[in-house]
């Protein structure tokens, strides 16, 4: 394995450990694809630095129990912003009461 690759599975690794990172995450911040980084963390880290590796690899365990709920609460904040645009629409459309001509109902 080439020296390069070896020195930016440990410096990913490092970044994991220090910042509790997503796979997804890292890649962003060194600019790969998230296929390149988890190639990095899972199977190269294990070869070049066997006690980072254990680390990174308890961290990443961890993001992955838990995903399933990071989805469910994205997904929760998603729809709480349609029915706030919804209703602002609705809003829109229809005047306060305090604005309509001689206090009509819609």
């Amino acid at each position: 394995m080439r020296q390069d690759i070896r020195v930016r599975c440990v410096q990913i690794g490092q970044y994991i450990l220090r910042t509790g990172a997503t796979v997804r995450q890292a890649a962003r911040e060194f600019g790969m694809s998230k296929s390149s980084v988890h190639k990095d963390v899972h199977e190269r880290l294990r070869h070049v630095h066997p006690g980072l590796y254990g680390e990174v690899k308890d961290i990443l365990d961890y993001h992955h129990a838990v995903r399933h709920l990071r989805g469910g609460a994205a997904t929760k904040q998603r729809w709480i912003l349609i029915r706030q645009q919804r209703a602002a629409q609705i809003r829109g459309k229809i005047a306060p009461v305090s604005e309509r001509a001689n206090g009509d109902k819609a």
